[in-house]
């Protein structure tokens, strides 16, 4: 899995001025959490909070993952045939968040910046456009 860190506003207390602000900063890095079934929709993720202020062993999810069983509001949408192209869209509205862990004395003030622990019922949604290549047309080797 990959993707790119997503920037907290307010930086890592809520209260950093907007711009550029490379000590006051705070991203959120999703990242693989043990378990991948594209076929029932269910995998984890863990979060890493990623800060200047914080070690790197700052996680959502570090003793228990943030476990998604995404669901389909509608099927997919094929968009083109040659080459494949098909868009789809996907939401949970039922995953609990943990709080943050491993952050050091920042703890107590990231899980309360970030409203974590957070019971069931949360939603995360997204769409989402692939394509593929069926092994029939690989080159050979």
């Amino acid at each position: 899995m990959h993707s790119a860190a997503t920037p907290v506003p307010g930086g890592p207390t809520g209260t950093a001025q907007a711009g550029p602000a490379p000590l006051t900063g705070l991203s959120l890095q999703p990242e693989y959490g043990g378990r991948s079934d594209f076929y029932t929709g269910r995998f984890s993720l863990r979060f890493r909070l990623v800060s200047p202020l914080l070690p790197r062993s700052c996680v959502i999810g570090a003793d228990a993952p943030v476990d998604f069983a995404l669901k389909r509001p509608s099927p997919s949408e094929w968009l083109s045939t040659n080459p494949p192209v098909i868009r789809f869209s996907a939401y949970d509205d039922t995953f609990a968040a943990p709080a943050p862990g491993h952050c050091g004395p920042l703890t107590r003030i990231l899980g309360r910046r970030l409203g974590l622990p957070a019971p069931t019922g949360n939603l995360m949604s997204y769409d989402a456009i692939y394509t593929f290549r069926t092994y029939d047309t690989l080159p050979a080797r």
